[in-house]
């Protein structure tokens, strides 16, 4: 393990002003996004659709710093045969990999899932080098309240977690950075309080592990919920109560150690990410940077408008995402740049 160049690494996917774009998506998720555009998922629409987001220039170079690939992606070439990978580096953008293979059932614990991919995962992850990728991610899925029931249980809890540390450990071997992702889905009707319990817990277990596993925490990214309602919660956390309470958790929970937080948008709308994000860094007094990892908060608008064939407006969707995100990581977003905008 080369500590100082994990750490490096990491310091760039955190820079002043910049984030990470999740281009990660599965090919049964990507076709769900098509699907609301009427166009079929097919091997070249992914890859032009991919192409149009690391072709623009504006938000590639100055508000991304790396973009998490699928297994497709990172080893697709854009349209005239540059590889993907090297448009993301052109761009000064670091390539990254999702390396594991999805929630699956726990068995013994129904409605609950663990995270799957470790086998192999040291063979896989020496062929993603030589592809380009210098970070990787791995996302555990934790479920409150499922059915009514008082979930997640501690051992959905603890298998989740430990993979993370394997994982992780697996990533530094290989001269990767893992991005860890302990996500509380907000699916349910659970209130912030019970968000801000099961995120807690789930950070101790995480920290435990990776400690377990002599995993180096300054090359170590942490994608982590924001401290929000489950989506049926009849009582919605003002944006302050989201901010607040989000660093109250972290805070408390993660080492100051770790080199920075790259939060996702789960269970929040493209503007709702945003504003978060950028109350938390106005608030400031934080051991780590606060920036984001986003897919769809990133891409939803531009998508729309690219439609399958509109690259101009694409982009220019994507460059106002990647525009307003990047102040929001600076603490300098202004709600009233999305009535601008529109």
């Amino acid at each position: 393990m080369n500590k100082d160049a994990l750490a490096d690494i990491a310091k760039r996917m955190v820079a002043p002003g910049k984030g990470l774009l999740a281009a990660d998506e599965s090919t049964g998720t990507i076709k769900k996004r098509f699907d609301n555009i009427n166009l079929p998922s097919t091997e070249e629409n992914r890859r032009n659709w991919r192409e149009a987001l690391f072709r623009t220039e504006k938000a590639m170079t100055e508000r991304i710093s790396g973009v998490i690939l699928y297994d497709e992606t990172i080893r697709q070439s854009a349209a005239d045969g540059t590889p993907l990978v090297k448009l993301i580096e052109d761009a000064g953008s670091i390539p990254g990999i999702k390396v594991d293979m999805g929630a699956k059932p726990l068995a013994g614990f129904p409605g609950e899932t663990v995270t799957e991919g470790l086998t192999g995962l040291r063979e896989r992850l020496e062929e993603y080098y030589t592809l380009g990728a210098r970070f990787a991610k791995w996302r555990a899925v934790i479920e409150i309240d499922i059915d009514g029931r008082p979930t997640p249980s501690d051992y959905a809890m603890r298998a989740n977690m430990h993979a993370l540390g394997r994982y992780a450990a697996l990533c530094q071997e290989a001269g990767i950075v893992p991005i860890v992702e302990p996500e509380v889905l907000m699916g349910g009707a659970h209130n912030s309080a019970r968000c801000a319990e099961v995120t807690a817990k789930g950070l101790d277990l995480l920290y435990a592990e990776l400690d377990a596993a002599n995993v180096y925490l300054p090359g170590t990214i942490l994608k982590p919920n924001m401290i929000v309602c489950g989506k049926k919660a009849e009582n919605r956390a003002t944006p302050d109560q989201v901010a607040e309470n989000t660093l109250k958790v972290l805070r408390a929970h993660v080492p100051a150690e770790v080199a920075g937080i790259a939060f996702l948008s789960g269970g929040q709308t493209s503007e709702e990410a945003t504003l978060h994000l950028d109350l938390m860094n106005k608030i400031g007094g934080n051991p780590w940077p606060l920036t984001y990892s986003y897919g769809r908060a990133l891409q939803k608008e531009a998508l729309l408008a690219w439609g399958g064939s509109n690259v101009e407006a694409a982009q220019a969707a994507f460059n106002h995402r990647a525009l307003v995100n990047g102040l929001a990581q600076l603490g300098q977003y202004e709600a009233s740049m999305e009535a601008k905008a529109a």
